[in-house]
């Protein structure tokens, strides 16, 4: 009998460097080895709330998202079953129309700011690994996400920023990194732990093929 999928969750505060570990890490292996799950496509679907009540929800909070679906999806693909990917809008402020199917594969990355608040998501985690980078770091680089990618004004990043996030990034996110295997500083430049992560999903590979 082959060995289930490993999973290996990536968190982190806004704009710490989540996804520069994942595109390292991903780097090093071939395509049909890794999947990546990224929990901002699983915000909650806001489509029967005005756009204007959509702009008042706090996007940092655990009951965002919809953490009942990505855990239900998580362990279709650890029996190695696709699944219909949601995805989110960040311009509607709402879930999009469109879902993707997405096959398992050996290796499951799941990069979520509050992947490890919630229990039953952590408990389906083989690895656990924290990014952590200074504020000043992370706020610069969300407002330069925010504007560039997501079509945010400076005032209501700032805005966003000071209302919710920092206050949610205190009260959630930071106390979640000591459920965290692993605490990587500085995100994607520190090469040094990132292949040592990478050494481990290696020796995992090896030994699914094995099996």
């Amino acid at each position: 009998m082959s060995l289930k999928p490993i999973v290996i969750g990536i968190a982190g505060g806004s704009g710490s460097g989540k996804t520069s570990v994942t595109n390292e890490i991903c780097k090093r292996f071939s395509k049909d080895s890794i999947l990546v799950i990224e929990q901002d496509d699983y915000y909650k679907d806001q489509s029967d709330k005005t756009f204007e009540e959509r702009l008042l929800t706090n996007y940092d909070h655990p009951d965002a998202f919809d953490n009942d679906l990505l855990i239900t999806q998580l362990k279709q693909l650890l029996n190695y079953e696709s699944i219909l990917k949601p995805s989110y809008d960040y311009k509607r402020h709402t879930r999009s129309e469109k879902v993707t199917e997405v096959a398992p594969k050996d290796v499951i990355i799941v990069e979520g700011i509050l992947i490890f608040h919630n229990e039953q998501l952590r408990n389906l985690m083989d690895i656990k690994i924290f990014v952590d980078t200074d504020a000043d770091v992370r706020i610069i680089r969300r407002i330069s996400r925010d504007i560039n990618e997501r079509g945010r004004t400076l005032d209501s990043v700032i805005d966003q920023y000071l209302n919710f996030v920092r206050p949610m990034h205190l009260q959630f996110i930071e106390p979640s990194k000591y459920n965290a295997d692993i605490i990587i500083p500085e995100g994607g430049e520190n090469y040094v732990a990132i292949d040592m992560v990478a050494t481990k999903i290696k020796q995992y590979i090896e030994q699914v093929k094995k099996s």
